[in-house]
């Protein structure tokens, strides 16, 4: 697989843009580890295979275990998760498939997500769902192959 362009490169500004959310979902109160988990379901469901592999490779060297990587696209059926990442696991499906469920997320998950984290935080977890699949996207659509970046940062 050959990557088809370069977005960084031909529209710098955009980029800076989404990395400018990338900074502040960094000094939000979303724990790193809800945050990689989210973006690693959330890349598994849209097929970013350069998406899953970088952040399951951030998650592993922030301390992730291998059992609970490996168990995220089965999150519902394995025991390694708390219920507040439930939560949040939950609330990244739903508004992933937004348009596979024809509808709106439902009120029972955002309740769930709700009584698991404060305003502030829950905001940063809907901004990271989106800021994840918008990147999916990007990166699905340019082709951008898994490990590039860790082949060119070492």
């Amino acid at each position: 697989m050959k990557q088809r362009m370069n977005i960084g490169e031909l529209a710098p500004e955009a980029y800076r843009a989404m990395q400018g959310l990338e900074k502040y979902l960094a000094a939000s109160g979303l724990p790193h580890t809800t945050r990689e988990l989210v973006k690693i379901r959330v890349s598994q469901i849209n097929g970013c295979a350069f998406c899953v592999d970088m952040h399951a490779h951030d998650a592993k060297a922030a301390g992730e275990s291998d059992e609970r990587l490996f168990s995220v696209v089965a999150w519902r059926e394995a025991p390694f998760f708390s219920d507040a990442e439930r939560a949040a696991l939950a609330l990244a499906e739903e508004a992933t498939l937004l348009a596979v469920h024809g509808e709106r997320v439902p009120d029972a998950v955002w309740e769930e997500a709700a009584r698991h984290y404060e305003p502030e935080v829950l905001a940063a977890l809907v901004v990271t769902i989106s800021t994840i699949n918008a990147w999916n996207r990007i990166v699905v659509t340019t082709r951008v192959v898994p490990g590039t970046l860790r082949s060119q940062n070492g």
